[in-house]
This record gives structure tokens, C-alpha cells and sequence, in this order.
């Protein structure tokens, strides 16, 4: 059986949209940690937005990224959306129950990986789906805007793992208690 593994930017105060404030502190240590995230994995899992993001930015990127790019743009893409009907980027739309499909993925395809997605992350955190939550704690305070988790989400986590950069995001990972 394989897992499903969220990966997040969130900031001191839960923030983790636009990441922008994410530059500063961004080093080798984490874009190595990053592409060891994503060479693990069979498949990315994403929602929407970040599919249509990822779909935008990564393709005009392999080049300056190398091996992470072309991994990025050449490995399957499962993707929880309502809206789209043509699939393209090395992507398969989830039809049906999301819940269900992701149970079946993850006893099928191995090790999925989500970016961002913080609805998809919400969504199975409630149905259990999560195995690992791996999170960059940036040293910023936004004050404002949309957190990672909604309003009412509640899970018991154990720390796995944590480690801190030299630019002094802290790296945590997290499975359910």
C-alpha cells in the first residue's frame, strides 16, 4: 500500500497562500529536501488551482530546473476538480467521489504527492487520507490571509521528523496519532 503525502509552505501564523514571503528563506537545504519529496513519489495529487498553476509555470521551467522539471512535468497527475474536462499535462481528472478515488490510488499507484491544494488537503484530512503532513514553517508573520487549515479542522498528529534550515525555516513532518 502506498501513502499520500502533503507537503506545505505555511507561514508562523498558518498562512499559505502566495508564498511569495517564502523567497528570503528559501535555500539549497530546501530545494533539496523538495526534490527528494518529489523523486518519491509516483504521482502528484492536486486540486485545481494548483494543477492549473503548476500546468502554467512547470512546462516553461524544465529547462532551468533539470532533472526536478522534467520529473515535474513527465510524472502522472491526478487531479480533484468539478470544473475541467480536458485533461492535459500528463493528467487524469478524479470523476466520481474523491474519497474513494484517492483510497483506490493509494492502494494502487504508491506514493502521491500533494502541493498546496489546501481544499484537497482539508477534504482528506477529513476522510483520513493523509499519511504524512510535511510542513515548512516560514519565520514570518503574514496577519492575514487564507490558512492552510479551514476553520473547525481538527486532527491529532505525532511528530515524526523535524529539522531546522540555516535560514531558520523549520521542517516538520507529521502523521496521524
Amino acid at each position: 500500500m502506498g501513502k499520500v503525502v502533503a507537503v506545505e509552505y505555511v507561514t508562523l501564523d498558518g498562512v499559505f497562500e502566495e508564498p511569495a514571503w517564502s523567497g528570503p528563506y528559501f535555500n539549497a537545504e530546501l530545494a533539496n529536501w523538495q526534490a527528494g519529496n518529489l523523486r518519491e513519489a509516483d504521482a502528484l495529487l492536486l486540486g485545481r488551482k494548483t494543477y492549473e498553476g503548476f500546468k502554467a509555470a512547470w512546462p516553461q521551467m524544465e529547462a532551468e530546473t533539470g532533472e526536478f522539471g522534467e520529473k515535474m512535468n513527465s510524472m502522472p497527475k491526478h487531479v480533484a476538480t468539478t470544473t475541467l474536462v480536458t485533461p492535459e499535462w500528463n493528467a487524469t481528472f478524479i470523476a466520481g467521489e474523491v474519497s474513494d478515488t484517492v483510497a483506490k490510488l493509494r492502494a494502487e499507484t504508491g506514493s502521491l504527492l500533494i502541493n498546496g491544494s489546501a481544499s484537497l488537503v482539508n477534504y482528506l484530512t477529513k476522510h483520513n487520507l493523509i499519511d504524512e503532513y510535511r510542513i515548512m514553517i516560514f519565520p514570518v508573520v503574514q496577519g492575514e490571509g487564507r490558512k492552510l487549515w479551514d476553520d473547525g479542522t481538527k486532527i491529532a498528529l505525532s511528530l515524526a521528523d523535524s529539522w531546522k534550515t540555516a535560514s531558520g525555516v523549520e521542517v516538520v513532518t507529521y502523521v496521524p496519532a
